[in-house]
């Protein structure tokens, strides 16, 4: 099975529990199939890793709700990303990033991108926030799979070209970062900061962010106040605690573990026998091919070293 990553579906429209998203392993078998693994609490994850990066294929939009994923036909190495060239240059997603500053985009691409979008403020547990934007379909699933901490919706636009112009703007204006490296927070998740410091943070970067724009002479869009609300299976990974990096890198062998909390694809796992709890990014496992079983992590000899 070649894996595409951990997503998350979104708590139902109307829902009772705005934070009930829950996240799955999506896969994808020899013949092309895409399929979803739920991520329980408590339940084994095991798995051996084979060597090698794949080619994940391409996907065409063909609207706001509507796409296709088509198989890499080669089975390729991945050489760009997770892609290989030729799915590469087929890929539609990887045009919607010029598409503000007047790039082409195909007809199914541009009308996904003059759907409604929203710009939003996420922050990760080491203080570190970046300024981003969701699709209206999208607007709480894309902050659940960044894996934020605190998060504040801070404009509502009328399509994908107004919205990626604010975001540009706050870069621009007020240095806020458009990307905060996976590794980074995983690194910061070992031992996140107080989440009523995480949370002060994000609203005092929400409040310069809505100040800006406030300020500036463009339609298309209207500044909000709106709080996201974080998956209640993340909570654990990122309230207090110290715990232990994942003892082996998901670029081969045989891994076991249980999943106890998961922040986007990182997830806070325990190892068979009384080892602690560890923080593993299962993000990066996408691009990689997997065979489920009864397998177990090799905790290293040097034990107390971790510790």
């Amino acid at each position: 099975m070649l894996v595409h990553g951990v997503t998350w579906d979104g708590p139902p429209p109307g829902d009772a529990a705005p934070d009930a998203g829950l996240p799955a392993l999506r896969l994808q078998s020899a013949s092309g199939g895409l399929s979803s693994v739920p991520l329980v609490q408590g339940a084994p994850l095991g798995f051996r890793v084979a060597e090698g990066l794949w080619c994940l294929g391409h996907t065409k939009i063909h609207g706001p709700g509507e796409r296709t994923h088509f198989p890499c036909p080669d089975s390729a190495p991945a050489e760009r990303g997770k892609q290989c060239g030729r799915c590469f240059a087929r890929e539609d997603s990887r045009l919607m990033h010029d598409f503000h500053r007047g790039g082409a985009v195909p007809p199914g691409l541009r009308a996904y991108l003059m759907q409604p979008h929203w710009l939003y403020a996420a922050t990760f547990a080491n203080g570190a926030t970046k300024v981003g934007t969701a699709s209206a379909p999208r607007k709480w699933n894309r902050l659940a799979e960044q894996g934020a901490v605190h998060a504040s919706y801070v404009a509502h636009a009328d399509d994908g070209r107004i919205v990626r112009l604010l975001e540009d703007l706050v870069t621009s204006e007020l240095g806020i970062v458009q990307l905060v490296r996976a590794s980074a927070k995983a690194a910061a998740l070992l031992e996140p900061r107080p989440d009523v410091e995480l949370s002060s943070i994000n609203k005092r970067v929400a409040a310069s962010i809505r100040e800006l724009l406030d300020g500036i002479a463009l339609g298309g869009f209207s500044t909000v106040e709106e709080e996201w609300n974080r998956p209640a299976f993340a909570d654990a990974l990122c309230g207090p605690g110290r715990r232990h990096a994942y003892p082996a890198a998901f670029d081969g062998g045989e891994h076991g573990l249980a999943v106890e909390s998961i922040s986007g694809g990182i997830a806070l796992a325990t190892l068979p026998g009384d080892s602690g709890e560890f923080v593993a990014d299962l993000g990066r496992l996408k691009g990689r091919r997997i065979e489920s079983g009864n397998y177990r992590t090799e905790i290293p000899a040097l034990q107390d070293s971790l510790f």
